[in-house]
């Protein structure tokens, strides 16, 4: 029986596999809606307050504005 990761949807062969990778598989990533880049919440803060995609091409800025929630992309 295969258990699938419900952030990247990932197969694992048991279900402690599956709670090992939980930890690390980007529940808290965003995506940038200009780029479409994928990175982690830390990645796009310095104060926790101001975001903006780490992508250095891009400009794009603000969770809900033109960055979002990975979870909520993946539940529309």
């Amino acid at each position: 029986m295969s258990h699938v990761c419900p952030n990247c949807h990932r197969a694992f062969e048991s279900e402690l596999k599956l709670e090992l990778h939980r930890d690390t598989c980007g529940a808290d990533d965003l995506v940038c809606g200009e780029c479409g880049e994928q990175f982690p919440e830390s990645a796009a803060t310095r104060d926790g307050w101001h975001y903006a995609c780490p992508n250095d091409e891009c400009d794009a800025e603000g969770i809900g504005e033109q960055l979002y929630d990975l979870d909520g992309v993946r539940a529309r």
